[in-house]
């Protein structure tokens, strides 16, 4: 049981990493549509970027049972429903927002089976 929901949260941080390097290509393409938000565009995929390799790491160490890594994928799930709420609104942010969700609440409730005994 252990192994499956460890398994299955490493995946889901894999997929959102992968959704994120998605968005933040087509955030890129974007960037020569409108000159008055090329640097927005351009802001927004490096930070996409950067929170695709957070989940990448996180997806990769989550299963080792490390403490700094448990707490640092809840910090940054977290991070992202909550910014996510408070940006621009759409079907795309709830969906985001439920992917990291959908990942948060088994990390939570399975704590123990993530961290150090």
């Amino acid at each position: 049981m252990s192994r499956t929901i460890s398994n299955i949260a490493r995946y889901l941080f894999f997929l959102t990493a992968i959704i994120l390097v998605v968005l933040a290509a087509g955030s890129f393409m974007r960037v020569n549509e409108n000159p008055n938000l090329m640097i927005a565009y351009a802001v927004y995929g490096v930070l996409m970027f950067g929170d695709a390799i957070a989940m990448l790491v996180c997806g990769l160490y989550i299963n080792k049972k490390m403490n700094l890594v448990f707490w640092f994928a809840v910090i940054l799930l977290s991070l992202n429903i909550i910014l996510t709420i408070f940006d621009q609104f759409g079907l795309v942010d709830l969906l985001f927002s439920l992917l990291n969700l959908i990942t948060l609440v088994p990390l939570l409730i399975f704590r123990k089976e993530f961290l150090p005994q």
